[in-house]
């Protein structure tokens, strides 16, 4: 990382702000029972980070639909999810999550949400965050998902700032990849096998030091 100082950071959502990998599990693992689809909490874990189109895939692993099959098996998983999340509430943020927010707008830095998922945004308005975010950068902004720096780049010019200047709290390897290919500081929130190759690794938001995220990016 080159020696600048960072100005904004960029928050994934599930896993890092909130937790709703219970939720995509339990939608995915209906989808997977009615469609006869072997499945179970371990594959989940290989769906964090990823767009729904190639969550699908993976579920799929290797079983060939046609387009139509595909659009409908999409749709119905994201129907259950979004029926799972009709209770969020503030309740629901992780702890420190939203500590850590307030932290980094009161240092002044400019705040975004990069997240895969299309339903960020009514996630984030349930949680009664929306208004903390700068910009929202969600799975309808960019069409190449994790891991590829595209996401994060589009929040970077949504804030106005060059990459170099961002961090980027991500729980997921592929948000891992997706920051790092982006130029930008990656601070990993979770175990190492899975986001060890971060610049910084944390084992959960709470944990979170941000005088040292703004240490490493000076």
């Amino acid at each position: 990382m080159p020696d600048v100082p960072i100005r904004a950071v960029i928050f994934d959502l599930d896993g890092v702000l909130t937790d709703t990998a219970e939720f995509h599990y339990r939608a995915w693992q209906e989808l997977a029972d009615a469609e006869g689809l072997p499945f179970d909490r371990q594959a989940n874990e290989a769906l964090r980070g990823v767009s729904r189109a190639d969550s699908l895939r993976l579920v799929l692993a290797g079983r060939e639909v046609d387009e139509a099959t595909f659009a409908r098996m999409m749709a119905e998983k994201n129907e259950r999810y979004v029926e799972l999340l009709a209770d969020m509430s503030p309740d629901d943020l992780l702890p420190g999550a939203l500590e850590l927010v307030e932290a980094c707008r009161d240092r002044g830095l400019k705040l975004a949400i990069g997240s895969s998922s299309k339903n960020a945004p009514m996630v984030l308005d349930a949680l009664e965050i929306t208004d903390r975010f700068d910009a929202i950068a969600d799975g309808s902004t960019v069409e190449v998902a994790k891991p590829a720096p595209d996401l994060f780049l589009a929040a970077a010019r949504s804030l106005d700032v060059e990459p170099a200047t961002c961090a980027v709290v991500e729980d997921a390897e592929a948000g891992v990849d997706a920051a790092l290919a982006a130029g930008m500081l990656a601070v990993g929130i979770g175990p190492a096998e899975r986001v060890g190759h971060a610049h910084l690794r944390y084992p959960s938001t709470a944990d979170v030091d941000l005088e040292t995220i703004l240490a490493r990016g000076a």
